[in-house]
């Protein structure tokens, strides 16, 4: 394995933890990271929360400084790449460098999905995916000052409960009928709702912004005829993949590089991981999973393709949100409509539990952290389990 030169493209999670995989899993040539941004790579959850609301906010680095240069990583900060060449086997950064590599993997991530009419609004318009938006951002969300957000998934969610807790006059402007439609039950859902709505925040369901014109305060024309004023807005209406420099190459794409299950791509010798990767799935379909554990697991699983070793196990999907001083952890499948309960979510404590034929396959625990562990082994087993024993409370997870 030492006479091979693997290349890493991208600062988020899929990028470092793939560089810590393939040193952990034995690779010991050379290893390159390129980032366009000049920062250590560093973790991405914080941005609408502590980097927000901490006193003195810091980036929080995905791993150690010193474990770079330990492990023998050869980092390209704030560098910007013009071309993958894979005939030679190049990277061209744009003052013309050229790296050469043996196996290439493409960890871009993603960026906002532009909304035109919003981004017209100029510096009192913003997008949450870097360091430098947060820290922007936070000097917008002063007490007192008057915040639309529009969309209404996690990030929205998120963002909403920060600026509330600032101590401003939020309004959440969502298009669909309801709050986080895309990954959370109607349950979860319905809970989301009352918890922003007790807080504070106004929550326009139902509605689209038709103009938005920039004065002393930004004004927004929604459709039903209400004009909204405020200091700032923040947009969050999903993602356009970063996937430019492998379309240009001629890799397949689809708002994504398209990868298979071991995160290969159109190249056999070039990979992707992260929100930029687009699985193609057993019957065609594609799905592309934008959550913090994905981009880890994506990272092992590219680490030991690359390397020719057994693939990880796959395991239920698992992510989280905190808003206000609520902690929500999703694991498994979100799409079923029927859901039990354990506990009293109006109390802020309750778990959430889907079955399938007797078999628990999704589950949200809403502040029962400490059971998250068990319900992921719970769901992982395929073992059926009683509809009494999950909303007993009485009944410890772990001994089903």
């Amino acid at each position: 394995m030492s006479h091979k030169i693997i290349a890493i493209v991208g600062g988020g999670q899929a990028a470092a933890m793939a560089a810590a995989a393939l040193r952990q899993q034995g690779f010991n040539g050379e290893l390159h990271l390129f980032s366009d941004e000049p920062h250590l790579p560093y973790e991405r959850p914080p941005l609408s929360k502590a980097m927000l609301l901490d006193e003195n906010p810091q980036r929080q680095p995905i791993l150690n400084a010193d474990w770079w240069q330990e492990n023998n990583v050869q980092l390209h900060l704030g560098v910007t790449l013009r071309q993958i060449d894979r005939t030679s086997r190049t990277l061209t950064l744009a003052n013309g460098q050229a790296c050469h590599w043996s196996q290439l993997l493409l960890a871009t991530g993603a960026a906002a999905r532009p909304l035109p009419l919003l981004d017209k609004l100029g510096e009192r318009c913003f997008t949450l995916r870097h360091a430098a938006d947060a820290e922007r951002l936070r000097g917008a969300l002063l007490p007192g000052k008057s915040i639309v957000i529009v969309g209404a998934g996690t990030i929205g969610l998120e963002l909403a409960a920060s600026a509330t807790q600032r101590g401003c006059r939020v309004t959440l402007v969502e298009l669909a009928s309801t709050v986080m439609g895309r990954n959370a039950p109607a349950p979860v859902r319905d809970y989301l709702l009352n918890r922003h709505r007790q807080a504070g925040v106004r929550v326009l369901l139902n509605s689209a912004i038709e103009h938005a014109e920039a004065g002393e305060f930004l004004s927004l024309s929604l459709q039903n005829g209400e004009t909204l004023q405020a200091d700032a807005l923040v947009y969050g209406i999903g993602i356009v993949a970063n996937d430019a420099l492998a379309r240009e190459a001629g890799l397949e794409t689809a708002n994504g590089i398209i990868v298979d299950s071991a995160c290969t791509t159109s190249d056999p010798a070039i990979f992707a991981a992260g929100d930029v990767a687009i699985t193609r799935q057993p019957d065609g379909s594609l799905e592309r999973i934008e959550s913090w554990e994905n981009a880890n697991n994506q990272a092992q699983i590219a680490a030991a393709a690359m390397l020719n070793l057994p693939l990880p196990e796959k395991t239920p999907g698992w992510f989280w949100t905190d808003q206000f001083n609520d902690n929500l952890q999703f694991v498994g499948d979100m799409h079923g409509q029927t859901w039990l309960c354990r506990g009293n979510p109006d109390d802020g404590k309750a778990i959430w539990f889907q079955l399938r034929d007797g078999v628990l396959i999704g589950a949200v625990a809403l502040n029962n952290g400490r059971e998250v562990r068990a319900l992921r082994k719970l769901i992982h087993s395929g073992r059926v389990v009683s509809e009494e024993a999950l909303c007993d409370e009485g009944v410890a997870l772990k001994s089903l």
